[in-house]
């Protein structure tokens, strides 16, 4: 199991992964946005959908271990590990 925290831009226009950025102690975090609304959980659907799509693992796999009402939030992803992470986004910087 990997754990992926990310950044979410809801009603971003499209679904997309923008690539890698770092918080305020450095940390990386995912940067993505999806073209849903935060309105009754369907920006976190959409984040589901995406990375499911992208790291080719069932939607099942994929889920919000904290921050379901913020931007930031932790995932936790079954069946894949760091380097697969870094094989569908490359890798962060720093």
């Amino acid at each position: 199991m990997a754990r992926l925290t990310v950044r979410v831009t809801p009603r971003g226009g499209r679904d997309a992964v923008e690539g890698w950025s770092a918080d305020e102690a450095g940390r990386p975090i995912l940067k993505l946005r999806v073209s849903a609304a935060a309105a009754e959980g369907a920006a976190n659907a959409a984040v589901i959908v995406l990375l499911a799509k992208a790291l080719k693992v069932p939607k099942s796999a994929v889920r919000i271990a904290s921050g379901d009402t913020a931007r930031i939030k932790r995932l936790d992803i079954d069946g894949v590990d760091d380097a697969v992470i870094f094989a569908a986004f490359g890798a962060p910087a720093g």
